[in-house]
């Protein structure tokens, strides 16, 4: 489960990177780069703020309620997890992507640095989901019919994937 929103996060965060930095040699734009870039810095820092809060509640309730999943369940690789959420994605990530560079234009960095702080929110949810993983001494899982409301809790040697989603070293 922790798979999937830091993937999100590292996506987003990456993605916001590259569309800041272009942002920096914007010279025609009419708010004017400095400004762009202290708008930029202040909208990553909400934006970080309001990726790691909203719905962390709703995370730490559904982790308290998680079963113990069977030993038949079918546990799907973290590479195979990244790829499908990837997928199922892309086009909603090109869009903002393009949306985020095409906004240097106006405030330059500003769009970047916002995507950029959506990404370092959720990285910093994953965390989050990594205590709370550590504390159960056990992993968290999707169910494996689809209800995304439900999780399961495995063994920490489950699968490849370590606490908050990370490779499993």
């Amino acid at each position: 489960m922790a798979v999937t929103v830091r993937a999100a996060g590292s996506w987003l965060w990456w993605l916001g990177v590259v569309a800041a930095v272009p942002g920096t040699a914007v010279t025609f734009s009419p708010a004017g780069r400095r400004i762009g870039v202290m708008a930029g810095a202040a909208l990553f820092i909400v934006a970080a703020a309001a990726a790691y809060l909203i719905r962390g509640g709703r995370y730490e309730a559904r982790a308290r309620a998680a079963s113990r999943a069977a030993k038949s369940v079918y546990l799907q690789d973290r590479r195979v997890t990244v790829r499908t959420w990837v997928r199922r994605r892309r086009w909603w990530l090109l869009l903002v992507f393009l949306v985020a560079l095409g906004s240097s234009a106006l405030l330059p960095c500003a769009g970047g640095m916002l995507l950029g702080g959506v990404g370092a929110g959720l990285w910093a949810r994953s965390l989050r989901l990594a205590r709370l993983e550590r504390a159960q001494d056990a992993l968290l899982w999707v169910r494996p019919d689809g209800d995304r409301t439900a999780y399961q809790l495995t063994g920490i040697a489950a699968g490849d994937a370590g606490p908050g989603g990370g490779r499993r070293r």
